[in-house]
């Protein structure tokens, strides 16, 4: 799952939340520039045992930074917000 995106979707198939997700994703890097990519939990035991509960899941960076809803306002300042 190597990528060069700072920002990963956890999602799966048939998941209305997850499609409201992706479009909150494309409006939030269509401000800041950034790549984002979806990880798809069907056939990954490990997705799916650590996230398939609360999908879809946003990650920053390699954490988790919130699921069920994408909060654009505080990804937008995290994305922004220089790191220390």
């Amino acid at each position: 799952m190597a990528s060069d995106a700072r920002l990963a979707l956890i999602t799966r198939p048939g998941c209305h939340l997850c499609d409201d997700a992706k479009a909150a994703l494309d409006r939030v890097v269509a401000v800041t520039g950034d790549k984002w990519v979806e990880w798809d939990v069907t056939g990954d035991e490990g997705l799916e045992r650590e996230y398939g509960d609360r999908l879809p899941v946003v990650m920053l960076d390699g954490k988790e930074h919130g699921y069920w809803r994408v909060e654009e306002d505080r990804l937008l300042r995290d994305l922004t917000t220089p790191q220390l």
